[in-house]
């Protein structure tokens, strides 16, 4: 197989994405968001709010890390942040994904892009930070503007958010999650 049909190969293979519903609605309420359309938008919410992390950064390779990201979900499926699942069982499931789906590359892009989502994973480089922040933060922008989405269907409360996202956020973009948090403590004293 040439480099061109693997990289073919790979490129169809990802379109595949658009065909993995989320849990979160888009903006408008209207319909449940996919995860390419996410992993486009987050992208874009990282090309425009960089400026707000701590230090400079590789604006490049936190687009890089957000535009391959969620690939492995088209193996692996969404796990809805306030779902259950399996953490282990899951964690398993992508790196079998990542494996797969990277691996129709070309051997240089398939090393080069795997070792993207693997820095991702790991969360311990600041673009990786900032990256997983700014995945944890378009959700709850989206919530917001919808009227509360997977908020209401998963009945999450104002604590359980604080607790188990605002530290995710606030860990690669503190600027951003004290912008966003009396944002989010608003709507939901507004809810009760």
């Amino acid at each position: 197989m040439s480099r061109l049909d693997q990289q073919m190969a790979f490129l169809n293979e990802a379109d595949r994405l658009k065909s993995i519903l989320r849990a979160t609605t888009l903006c408008d309420g209207s319909r449940m968001e996919n995860s390419a359309e996410h992993s486009w938008h987050i992208a874009l919410y990282a090309l425009v709010l960089t400026e707000h992390a701590e230090a400079p950064l590789d604006t490049a390779k936190i687009l890089k890390m957000l535009l391959l990201h969620d690939l492995v979900e088209i193996d692996a499926g969404d796990a809805p942040v306030f779902g259950t699942h399996d953490a282990d069982d899951l964690a398993k499931r992508e790196q079998a994904a990542a494996d797969r789906i990277f691996g129709l590359l070309p051997d240089d892009q398939a090393q080069a892009f795997r070792a993207i989502w693997d820095e991702f994973e790991a969360n311990l480089t600041p673009e990786a930070q900032f990256a997983k922040s700014i995945d944890r933060m378009q959700p709850p922008m989206q919530n917001l503007a919808s009227g509360g989405g997977s908020w209401i269907d998963y009945n999450v409360s104002y604590d359980r958010f604080a607790t188990q996202i605002g530290p995710k956020i606030n860990h690669g973009a503190p600027k951003i999650w004290a912008w966003l948090q009396p944002k989010i403590a608003t709507f939901f004293a507004n809810r009760d």
